[in-house]
C-alpha cells in the first residue's frame, strides 16, 4: 500500500472526501516527521515505534577500486514493530 491508496481507503471507509483525506494522511506523516526530527521517539500503541539511531562514523572500502573510504557519522530512523502486529503477522 502507498499513501495515496491509505487516502483513497480512509475516504473511501469514512465517506469524507478525498481532499480532506490527503489533508489527515499528511498531517499525520509531517507530524511523525517533526518528532523524528525533534529526537523524540513515536510509539503507536498496537503497531510499533519510530526513532532516529545515531551510527559512529567508520573507515569503509570500496568494493569496486579497492580504496579505503572514511564513511562519515549518520543519523536514521528505524521502525520496530510492536508485539501485537508481530503476533498478528506470525500468529
Amino acid at each position: 500500500m502507498n499513501k495515496s491508496e491509505l487516502v483513497k481507503m480512509l475516504a473511501e471507509n469514512h465517506e469524507i472526501p478525498a481532499e480532506e483525506s490527503s489533508v489527515i494522511v499528511n498531517l499525520f506523516f509531517d507530524s511523525v516527521r517533526d518528532a523524528l526530527l525533534q529526537g523524540d521517539r513515536v510509539e503507536i500503541r498496537g503497531f510499533g515505534s519510530f526513532k532516529v539511531k545515531g551510527y559512529r562514523g567508520y573507515k569503509g572500502r570500496n568494493p569496486k577500486t579497492g580504496d579505503n573510504v572514511e564513511v562519515p557519522p549518520k543519523r536514521l530512523p528505524v521502525f520496530r514493530a510492536g508485539k501485537e502486529l508481530k503476533e498478528i503477522i506470525n500468529p
